[in-house]
């Protein structure tokens, strides 16, 4: 199987973050490229949703935000076998989180194979930031009171949620989009749609260099964080795939919700728990979702994701 071009852009990056090359983007770049990605997958998603009433896709979106309250819940008691409480809802907040870029990613794998998806599941992109948040914060508090440590207010952590960067470009994005329509966007589709992929291997180059200088964090904690990296996203994607199965999503949608499900969070997760929950250990979950998780999902997962789908959909 030829690999897409987006995934050999990362393979670069990190061929040349372990070979020690001095290969560096700047780091206005970075965000720049960030604030990009993010804002054009708000609008592409909000295009599709211009066409189809949302009160039509209401259900379904309440069912994907209870999915974002179950799959940390679900990842906590796994952590709690090797991580303290604090650590393990630290790392349950990541994998019950997205990964943005993991969902783009996604979703030209799909125009590649000439798969269509239900316009729809950018929405849930956006929903599923927030709910493994929640869960976390309120799991480590738990360990926070009994033993007897100060914890951040909620006024600071809703704030942190609900207005980070990565919500408000997404939802942002989305609502322009929505109100916009294809006739307001079309002056700077170029921009937002025709050249999202090229700006997509560029942010890709760079993130290949920077999970090559997570590696040192995977050989301190051990095989239990690559088991997790791994195992984790194999068993979510088959509840993304199961929920998009009783939601009646096609073989697009239910590979995304998988892809969804099987990602982690290395942008919301890792700012609200810095926060929220200073005393977490953050080479933990930084070094299990993007030392592990995310070149796993871009490499082999997303393409299993699709396969697995395809056998829900009996093909």
């Amino acid at each position: 199987m030829t690999l897409d071009p987006v995934v050999l852009f990362f393979l670069l990056g990190l061929f040349a973050g372990l070979a020690r090359s001095d290969l560096k983007l700047p780091a206005a770049l970075y965000e720049i490229l960030s604030v990009f990605l993010l804002l054009a997958i708000g609008i592409k998603g909000g295009l599709e949703l211009a066409k189809q009433p949302f009160f039509d896709i209401l259900p379904q979106a309440l069912a994907v935000l209870a999915m974002g309250f179950v799959l940390p819940l679900l990842a906590y008691p796994v952590l709690r076998l090797r991580l303290s409480q604090v650590d393990a809802a630290s790392v349950a907040a990541h994998y019950g989180s997205v990964s943005v870029v993991t969902y783009a990613v996604g979703v030209t794998y799909l125009a590649r194979q000439g798969v269509s998806h239900e316009s729809q599941t950018t929405l849930f992109l956006v929903l599923l930031e927030m709910p493994a948040l929640i869960v976390g914060v309120l799991l480590a508090r738990r360990g926070q009171q009994q033993s007897g440590a100060a914890s951040m207010g909620w006024g600071g952590l809703l704030h942190e949620v609900l207005l980070g960067k990565s919500m408000v470009l997404l939802l942002g994005g989305l609502v322009i989009g929505a109100v916009a329509g294809p006739t307001g966007i079309a002056p700077i589709e170029k921009l937002y749609i025709d050249l999202f992929k090229p700006f997509l291997t560029l942010f890709l180059l760079e993130m290949g260099l920077v999970v090559a200088g997570k590696f040192a964090r995977l050989r301190e904690n051990g095989v239990f964080v690559l088991l997790v990296g791994i195992g984790m996203p194999l068993v979510f994607s088959w509840i993304g795939i199961g929920l998009g199965m009783l939601l009646g999503l096609s073989l697009g949608g239910c590979t995304l919700l998988a892809v969804l499900a099987g990602s982690a969070s290395y942008i919301a997760a890792p700012a609200a728990m810095r926060m929220a929950v200073p005393e977490a250990n953050p080479a933990l979950s930084l070094g299990a979702a993007l030392g592990v998780t995310f070149p796993f999902n871009l490499v082999f997962g997303i393409p299993l994701y699709y396969r697995f789908a395809v056998m829900a959909h009996g093909g």
